[in-house]
């Protein structure tokens, strides 16, 4: 039986994603498909790096490119260090590269630079980030970094839930372009949810696993989900590094 999942957002939780790996029980069939934001966060940011690398080569794996992937793979590339990056996880992920070699370091660069910023599989499924804002869909968006930084998608896809049917001409022109969009980006915690969210057609699989939620893979067959334990119980060492919540996060920055 072939299974997909697709996980949500890890922020250096090398725990909590080995944890979620070996609750998943995986087969050869199975397929794994990473929302983003693999760094940036708790300590372990080039350890998931390196991970999902020997993941890689042993299962089928699509890796869509987050937010904080891309400053990271800038300051891989060329040693850029934006103050808001560094506030914002950036510090940690620069610390856990402390013992890489270089050869190492542009391996994971070069693992980033591969990642897709979105994926459309035979199902006319959507995988994101974040989203996307031209009503022709993301292969016409005009401004890149929308796949990794857009929320107006989930936004309206929460405003527009139950609202109006589908077959109405008011209905969001955005939605009817997928059967089901996949997204990270904005943590369910936000709501005060420690699930998976749906709004329309839209899932959002960021359970907040940077702050105090969990780790979350979803099979996208049977909406069915696995969670890891909160990835802060995990790292009780640093459960103290951020102690502000979601919504306080968002007063001082968009990431």
């Amino acid at each position: 039986m072939k299974r997909t999942f697709t996980i949500g957002d890890i922020h250096g939780g090398l725990k909590a994603l080995k944890q979620l790996i070996s609750k998943l029980d995986l087969t050869a069939n199975d397929t794994l498909i990473f929302l983003g934001d693999y760094v940036d966060g708790w300590s372990e940011s080039a350890q998931v790096l390196e991970y999902l690398i020997k993941l890689d080569k042993s299962h089928k794996c699509i890796f869509i490119k987050g937010n904080h992937d891309v400053y990271c793979e800038n300051w891989l590339k060329s040693g850029v260090k934006p103050d808001k990056w560094l506030f914002h996880g950036g510090k940690n992920t620069i610390t856990s590269y402390d013992k890489y070699s270089e050869n190492q370091k542009n391996e994971h660069l070069q693992f980033l630079e591969r990642m897709n910023l979105f994926h459309v599989d035979n199902e006319n499924r959507l995988f994101i980030h974040a989203g996307f804002t031209s009503m022709h869909g993301p292969y016409q968006e005009v401004y890149e970094s929308n796949y990794t930084w857009d929320r107006t998608l989930w936004e309206m896809a929460l405003t527009m839930d139950k609202r109006i049917k589908k077959d109405s001409l008011l209905f969001p022109k955005r939605l009817l372009l997928f059967n089901e969009i996949y997204i990270g980006h904005t943590p369910t915690t936000n709501y005060n949810v420690l699930e998976p969210m749906q709004g329309c057609n839209v899932w959002n699989v960021d359970t907040g696993a940077a702050f105090k939620g969990s780790l979350t893979a979803l099979n996208i067959e049977t909406k069915e989900f696995v969670q890891t334990d909160p990835v802060y119980l995990l790292y009780p060492e640093e459960a103290g590094r951020n102690e502000r919540s979601h919504k306080e996060v968002e007063k001082t920055s968009n990431l």
